[in-house]
């Protein structure tokens, strides 16, 4: 059965790469003689997803992004990596997943959060204007507040008056004239919250998502960019837990805690 197709070579094909006995083909491109050496490998990221490669300003925007991202010290991602890999030294690839399948909406998957967030204010919005995006925010971060959830983009457990990735990710966008219309808007929705009475900064993922989508890429695709940053945070931290490991102290720590307490009675 084909379902509709004269025959299987009509959809199945990808434009992403191919290869034959002499050539590999990414991105329309040769690999080996048009690319190696000449692209960086988050110019041919932001290719291969946008089916573009960044202007200079929208490449620096999107380095500083990827660099944001890489790593916040021993978050429990990183935690959930190291731990694996004390478990399974056999699979690196385990210990790497373990620490991206943490990217949720506390972790990491806030900056696809915060896109989708600020993309339905914009939909919402009457027009670009300031009041009707101020209106639109309003309307928003208090459907949030009604529902008991987090607005996204907006606090963190450690910056808790100012995360320091947010004003140098605004400052290079403005440098580069990429600053867009997402990225307005977060600082509106930030306003209308800290006027609801409680201020909460906009934390490092929530500006890297606005970021991204006024690079033009779909929220549904900006948490995989996040995983790709924070996927060299991980090598980092299981290189060094091969070279001094913590996750054996630590999972004895906890052991030992808990049995201590239980020795002594409930």
């Amino acid at each position: 059965m084909t379902d509709g197709y004269e025959d299987l070579e009509s959809w199945m094909d990808t434009k992403v790469g191919w290869s034959n006995p002499t050539t590999i083909t990414v991105a329309g491109a040769n690999l080996a003689d048009e690319l190696m050496g000449s692209v960086s490998f988050s110019a041919l990221a932001f290719r291969l997803v946008a089916g573009r490669y960044p202007t200079e300003g929208e490449t620096r925007v999107f380095d500083a992004v990827l660099v944001s991202l890489a790593d916040h010290g021993m978050t429990p991602t990183a935690m959930a990596a190291r731990l694996t890999y004390t478990g399974a030294p056999e699979s690196l690839q385990g210990a790497v997943a373990a620490g991206l399948l943490g990217a949720g909406n506390v972790f990491l998957g806030v900056t696809e959060d915060t896109a989708e967030f600020l993309e339905g204010i914009l939909e919402r919005a009457e027009g670009p204007g300031e009041a009707s995006l101020s209106a639109a925010a309003a309307d928003a971060v208090a459907s949030c507040h009604a529902s008991g959830r987090r607005v996204p983009g907006l606090g963190h457990p450690v910056h808790k008056e100012t995360d320091p990735r947010v004003p140098r990710l605004y400052e290079i966008a403005a440098e580069e004239g990429v600053m867009g219309q997402h990225l307005r808007l977060l600082k509106i929705v930030a306003e209308t919250q800290a006027a609801s009475g409680r201020r909460l900064p906009i934390n490092g993922a929530g500006v890297a998502g606005a970021a991204l989508a006024d690079l033009g890429f779909p929220w549904k695709i900006i948490r995989g960019f996040a995983l790709l940053a924070r996927t060299a945070g991980l090598l980092g931290h299981l290189v060094e837990e091969m070279q001094r490991p913590i996750g054996l102290p630590l999972w004895k720590l906890v052991d030992g805690t808990i049995s201590a307490r239980h020795e002594n009675g409930p």
